[in-house]
């Protein structure tokens, strides 16, 4: 029974989370649509681990914080959010690089993403 109530104040406190992240539409006001493409990365064998996109539309959370998907991390993740407030701010429309997943784990640096923000501007009217 105390599982199922932890898990659900965990579902809480990151719905909480999405909401105090604001919407979109309100935090970039001229942002029509933001694409992540991202490749995640393990130490092992096979490091690739999966590809993944993700859309933003206005209407969405920026809840570009990412949760890390290797085995036994904890408190881990990737914060895309300052990535994408750069490019907002500068009305730059692309930008590539590599983000490292430093939660509790057995390893230093266990896991890591390779991403593309690409972000589309609401046409301005002259």
């Amino acid at each position: 029974m105390r599982y199922r109530q932890s898990y659900k104040e965990k579902l809480a406190l990151e719905k909480a989370a999405q909401v105090a992240a604001g919407l979109v539409s309100e935090r970039y006001s001229g942002v029509s649509s933001i694409d992540f493409h991202m490749t995640y990365f393990q130490r092992g064998l096979s490091p690739i681990l999966m590809e993944r996109t993700l859309s933003f539309l206005p209407a969405n959370y920026c809840s570009f914080h990412l949760k890390c998907v290797h085995d036994g991390c904890t408190d881990g993740g990737y914060d895309l959010a300052p990535v994408v407030a750069r490019l907002a701010k500068s009305r730059k429309k692309s930008t590539t690089g590599k983000i490292f997943c430093h939660g509790t784990n057995d390893t230093f640096g266990h896991a890591s993403i390779a991403y593309e923000v690409n972000i589309q501007y609401n046409k301005q009217v002259k």
